[in-house]
């Protein structure tokens, strides 16, 4: 049974949308210059998890916001620089605290990705109050310092 103080206003079918031009900082190459300028999948799914958080955040009792928990999406067409793009969300699920979205992004008629995000309703204080301390306290027990990533 759904919890009626995460979800009041809740109710399956709403819609959110993100639109962007695809920046030079959306692109393969902005993460890698050897690869070509062409729309990343990192940006697409960014773009997809805006709308959803659209879709939604009216609806969420003040003080809640959603995070995302899980992302199945395909990307089925590659969108060069300069390409408008438009993601929507729709809510199909809502099981308790997780809401399930089916996404779509379209570069004018032609769809470029879609799938699933899931996301969870939690309370903003609580995870901004996460976000501030710093990363050895959030760590289970860790007090070492962080390990360097380096890409070969």
């Amino acid at each position: 049974m759904s919890d009626p103080k995460v979800h009041h206003e809740l109710r399956l079918g709403l819609e959110g949308h993100f639109e962007s031009e695809v920046l030079f900082a959306y692109t393969t190459a902005s993460l890698d210059p050897r690869l070509p300028p062409l729309f990343s999948t990192p940006a697409l799914v960014g773009m997809m998890e805006a709308a959803t958080s659209h879709a939604v955040d009216s609806a969420l009792d003040p003080g809640k916001i959603t995070v995302g928990t899980r992302v199945e999406v395909d990307h089925l067409k590659a969108a060069t620089q300069g390409t408008m793009i438009k993601a929507t969300a729709r809510l199909a699920e809502i099981n308790g605290r997780f809401l399930t979205f089916d996404v779509e992004a379209h570069a004018g008629h032609e769809i470029v990705g879609r799938g699933r995000i899931v996301r969870a309703v939690v309370d903003l204080a609580r995870i901004q109050q996460r976000a501030t301390k710093p990363h050895h306290q959030q760590a289970s027990g860790d007090k070492s310092a962080p390990a360097h990533h380096k890409s070969h």
